[in-house]
């Protein structure tokens, strides 16, 4: 997948009206299309990170696939009737924050828990709607709304989400988190994320939203050239799909 987004998310980011969103992305869009319809329409799919429904509306007309939406439909009322009406892949991704605040930590009793209840109200909400639940993947939304603590006891009981039935996206490329942990400035975090990517793919994480593209696929293909056979005892979750994609 090729993820385009517009506005960034990152703490301390100004957000941006869907009039600037669209104008920063309609230049790229139809061009990112049409290499795709040179290549072949099976060579990748075309995803757009926003939360904004006009952005997402004219991004789907424009050839979109796939919406990665930061708010879980949540901080747009109107996108969940454009998911419903288009019906493309979506990313859910958990999200306990108002637009634009990404200072504030919610207090969490079993945050593992309770990122499970939200994606699964939300999830149901959708397919409750009519929206197909085989398009959606599921992003337990490593570092928005969580602490250091929040994200590895996050990371470390993924599989607690494998009863919701759905593939699991991580992003955690160059996260705050590896300052946190290891003291790494941002710079200096590929390291860092290419281990972690590789842990988590060999326990059945299926989608990693990466920036080194190129450096990760040669990492899923050492964890794939490397997993154990089934019948050697490795760990394997039934909710992997594939440790390459």
């Amino acid at each position: 997948m090729l993820d385009i987004g517009a506005e960034s998310t990152r703490p301390g980011a100004v957000p941006l009206s869907p009039q600037e969103e669209w104008a920063r992305l309609e230049p790229v869009l139809p061009r990112i299309a049409a290499l795709k319809k040179e290549q072949g329409n099976t060579s990748f799919w075309l995803s757009v990170d926003t939360y904004h429904a006009e952005t997402a509306r004219k991004a789907l007309i424009a050839g979109a696939h796939i919406i990665n939406d930061i708010s879980a439909f949540s901080f747009d009322p109107h996108l969940k009737e454009v998911l419903l009406e288009y019906r493309p892949g979506y990313v859910l991704m958990h999200n306990p924050l108002s637009t634009g605040d990404t200072a504030n930590i919610p207090a969490y009793k079993d945050v593992v828990g309770e990122v499970e209840d939200f994606l699964e109200g939300k999830m149901n909400e959708l397919v409750k709607g009519g929206f197909p639940e085989e398009q959606i993947i599921l992003d337990p939304g490593i570092g928005f709304g969580k602490a250091l603590n929040h994200n590895l006891e996050l990371l470390r009981g993924l599989e607690r989400l494998e009863k919701l039935g759905r593939p699991v996206l991580i992003g955690l490329s160059n996260k705050r988190m590896f300052g946190d942990l290891l003291g790494l400035k941002t710079c200096e975090r590929a390291m860092a994320t290419q281990v972690a990517t590789a842990l988590l793919a060999q326990r059945g994480v299926y989608a990693h939203r990466v920036h080194a593209a190129v450096e990760t696929l040669q990492t899923l293909k050492l964890v794939e050239a490397l997993q154990p056979q089934a019948d050697t005892g490795g760990v394997h979750s039934s909710y992997k799909h594939s440790p390459v994609e």
